[in-house]
């Protein structure tokens, strides 16, 4: 009703329609059409709106509106929806359900024993009547995760949100930044830092670490662990979460860089903020469950055994430019958490978000010793994995890195270190002919497309099932088609660049070779594209299965497979056979085909009716199997305990004399 009372009053600029078949809502819009409609009938016209309702629907209160206004002129649209059973049985059954629940005012008026009364009550009425007026049961955004705040959102579509955000962005453009170690030693060259959607931008530089930087943070981060790990997990909490709310309160900043640094559209860029602040206030609670007292275990009357979790000591973190601030701060915030002190490497693409998000921590109260930042390419990594001192690394990048790295380890003299490591996937999604074709098509080109196909989560094989593969196609090429690749920087875009020139390169040479050996390639129009310009055209690509694929394509390119339904463990069974198990989605209404493919699937996260990206810290913790990683799943309830190391402390309490509790007791 607040609504149409706004429409009616614009009644210059739009023709207003009604869709109702609801007596009350019919009277009431008449109500705040009254001086139109005198209007209108003095001059002998039609009302300036219509109502519309459907065919074999409405009837009784339309007619009686028809007789209560005796000659005058009311438009009534009736409408009727036509096509085939596979067009229109979703939408029928949507109508019934709507239509025939129990508060619809179409099934009370059939009621006898409903009053007329109770049919037009006013809605504002009955409204200012409730106490509450708010449920108490349904918690508020920030506290749907009750033990910790949930991370702010940025509501976009709210030009009163949007448009400020946009100028202070472009206020931004400007400026400059620096990445280098956190105790840097001498003078060293710096290099410049670039956009990706455009190379000749200019974002900032870096100095990158020397090996004497490396082996000093180590040192310096080992000399620090003790004292960190002694502070317990109240006051580490404490920091993490002072954390938090400095990347929230510097968020301009980081949406600008995640921007101008990693080409991401905004939409992503809000994303990837708040994954990285539910990381540090998700791991901020873990340490107060995990860390704070000991775990009392059983045993005989005599005798005390007690558990307490402890840091590890040095933990170097390693992280991939997709996910610059999420993934650099995620698993460095975990083994904060644990009491282990953290040497942090960024990927030589994103260095100046990491080096933004190390100088929160360190403004929030984390010691610059307890946190460092030691920016670099492979030779700093191998550094860092190779020093003696280290307690384990956390690794999140492409499987060949991650096998070096844990050779790197086991080659290495002195403690035993641990890896975590999430790494590479050949993610593929199952649709069968039970599908809704238009949440296939939605779920499909996110998947596929958004983030330009850069990230490890990302759909790069298509299952479609032969019954309905060209339909379902045909829509998601629609849906492709208006996909707006350009800068990240314009709010329209909905695919920006690949990180760099080795990417697009890459890329480009695999649909060569695809439409060079004959494969059905559909490509969406791309503008200027150079050196300077990371950009790659969307691309869809028909194979015969996922074994055709040798590697990871790593950017917007989806491939498309058929299957018959009778084939459909034997597609299950391919996609298990390429060795990765990261991400897989299914579309099915068949609960049977969900079951089949949940017992035999062997992947970290199964997303069903859904897109398979987007994983929320705690909701979905996520992480792969096989060839996609080691375990446990960042943002879960395992994750934290992996960095660190149990103690048991056994007292024979009867050394002093006695059993006290037995006499107390």
């Amino acid at each position: 009703l607040a609504c149409a009372e706004r429409l009616l009053a614009a009644g210059d600029a739009i023709d207003p329609a009604f869709a109702t078949h609801n007596a009350y809502t019919v009277g009431a819009i008449k109500a705040l059409a009254g001086t139109v409609a005198a209007r209108n009938e003095a001059a002998g016209q039609a009302e300036a709106f219509e109502f519309q309702r459907l065919h074999g629907m409405g009837e009784d209160v339309y007619e009686a509106l028809a007789a209560e206004e005796g000659n005058r002129r009311t438009n009534v649209r009736i409408y009727a929806p036509v096509g085939t059973h596979k067009d229109l049985l979703a939408y029928l059954v949507r109508r019934l359900l709507e239509n025939g629940a129990n508060s619809s005012f179409v099934n009370r008026m059939a009621d006898a024993d409903v009053p007329v009364a109770a049919l037009v009550t006013d809605p504002v009425a009955e409204l200012t009547a409730l106490e509450p007026r708010r449920n108490p049961a349904i918690p508020l955004p920030e506290a749907i995760f009750g033990g910790r705040r949930n991370s702010a959102g940025i509501d976009l579509a709210d030009p009163l949100v949007r448009e400020p955000l946009l100028a202070r962005l472009a206020a931004l453009e400007a400026k400059s930044w620096h990445a280098g170690p956190t105790f840097a030693q001498g003078d060293a060259p710096t290099h410049a830092v670039t956009s990706p959607q455009d190379r000749r931008r200019h974002v900032g530089t870096c100095r990158d670490a020397t090996s004497g930087e490396v082996a000093a943070a180590i040192a310096r981060a080992k000399a620090a662990q003790p004292a960190w790990n002694a502070l317990g997990g109240e006051e580490r909490a404490r920091l993490l979460e002072a954390a938090a709310d400095a990347f929230e309160a510097r968020s301009d900043d980081f949406l600008s860089l995640c921007q101008r640094e990693a080409g991401k559209t905004l939409t992503d860029a809000v994303l990837e903020l708040r994954e990285a602040v539910d990381f540090l206030r998700f791991y901020a609670a873990e340490a107060r469950a995990l860390f704070t007292g000991s775990m009392r275990l059983p045993g005989p009357t005599g005798e005390e055994n007690r558990l307490h979790f402890a840091g590890r000591g040095v933990f170097a973190t390693i992280s991939p430019w997709n996910f610059p601030l999420a993934i650099f701060i995620g698993p460095a915030a975990a083994a904060l958490a644990a009491g282990n002190t953290v040497v942090a490497k960024p990927a030589p693409q994103t260095p100046l978000i990491a080096a933004l998000a190390v100088e929160l921590c360190q403004e929030a109260g984390i010691p610059r010793e307890v946190l460092q930042v030691l920016p670099g390419a492979g030779e700093v990594g191998n550094a860092i994995t190779s020093d003696p001192a280290l307690a384990g690394v956390a690794f999140t990048g492409s499987t060949r890195t991650a096998q070096a790295i844990n050779r790197s380890l086991a080659a290495r003299e002195g403690p035993l270190g641990i890896l975590i490591a999430e790494t590479g996937g050949q993610n593929a999604m199952i649709v069968d002919s039970t599908a809704l074709p238009e949440q296939v098509t939605r779920d499909v080109v996110a998947s596929a497309f958004q983030s330009a196909g850069q990230r490890c989560s990302a759909l790069r094989v298509l299952y479609l099932q032969d019954d309905v593969a060209d339909a379902m196609l045909e829509m998601i090429r629609g849906a492709f088609e208006a996909l707006h690749i350009g800068d990240p920087a314009d709010l329209a875009t909905d695919v920006g660049p690949v990180i760099d020139e080795a990417a697009r390169a890459s890329l480009e040479a695999h649909v060569a070779d695809c439409i060079a050996g004959g494969r059905k390639v559909w490509r969406h129009e791309l503008g200027e594209t150079s050196a300077q310009r990371c950009f790659v055209a969307p691309t869809i690509i028909e194979i015969d299965s996922i074994a055709d694929l040798d590697k990871e394509h790593f950017g917007p390119i989806l491939h498309v497979a058929r299957f018959r339904a009778e084939e459909l463990g034997q597609v299950v069974e391919a996609i298990n056979s390429v060795g990765y198990g990261l991400t897989l989605g299914l579309h099915s209404r068949l609960e049977e085909t969900r079951a089949l493919v949940e017992a035999r699937a062997r992947v970290g996260n199964l997303y069903v009716n859904r897109n398979q990206i987007g994983a929320v810290v705690e909701s979905q913790p996520f992480g792969g199997e096989g060839l996609s990683g080691t375990g446990p799943k960042a943002g879960g309830p395992h994750y934290v305990a992996r960095f660190a190391t149990e103690r048991v402390v056994c007292i024979d309490t009867t050394a002093a004399g006695g059993n006290a509790t037995l006499l107390a007791g």
